[in-house]
């Protein structure tokens, strides 16, 4: 049969079948990726639109007890500021956190960290370098295995801007 199919349609044909089929398959329409990623941010979004987003509508309570957030209070180069953000939690499965996010108010896209978690992982510790735009705070949010969400702030002067406005 398929001797037969081959003789029928041309190689041109085939050709513009498989682009078809190629063409439906990516054209698919694909669900909205899940809260976070800074990819589904807006270009400038403010702080404010950006806490909405990754809450998604739940309290987000005070993490000061339970969030360690160390870095600099005066970032000479707003280029490379040096965090490390802890999260006190016995990382079980039924009790650990799930994400870690860091967000610069004063950056153009204040969300500059998401790190996704597992039991596996020991201890909810992150470690990395910031871009800083300008002064002002920077926020750990931490996201628990129940939902529950708590932000914990640190204030950071930067003397030389690290990204534009």
């Amino acid at each position: 049969m398929l001797g037969a199919m081959s003789r029928l349609l041309t190689r041109r044909a085939w050709l513009a079948v498989a682009a078809v089929i190629a063409a439906r398959a990516a054209w698919r329409p694909r669900a909205l990726g899940a809260q976070g990623h800074l990819a589904n941010l807006a270009p400038e979004e403010p702080i404010a639109a950006t806490l909405k987003r990754l809450s998604g509508g739940r309290p987000i309570k005070d993490g000061a007890a339970l969030i360690t957030i160390e870095m600099p209070l005066i970032a000479e180069d707003g280029a490379s500021v040096p965090i490390t953000v802890a999260v006190k939690s016995p990382m079980t499965p039924s009790d650990h956190v799930k994400a870690i996010y860091i967000l610069a108010e004063k950056n153009p896209r204040p969300l500059n960290v998401k790190i996704s978690l597992t039991p596996a992982a020991g201890q909810a510790y992150v470690a990395t370098n910031l871009r800083l735009a300008d002064s002002g705070p920077v926020r750990a949010v931490a996201e628990m295995s129940d939902g529950s969400l708590a932000m914990a702030t640190r204030d950071v002067r930067v003397t030389v801007a690290g990204c534009a406005a």
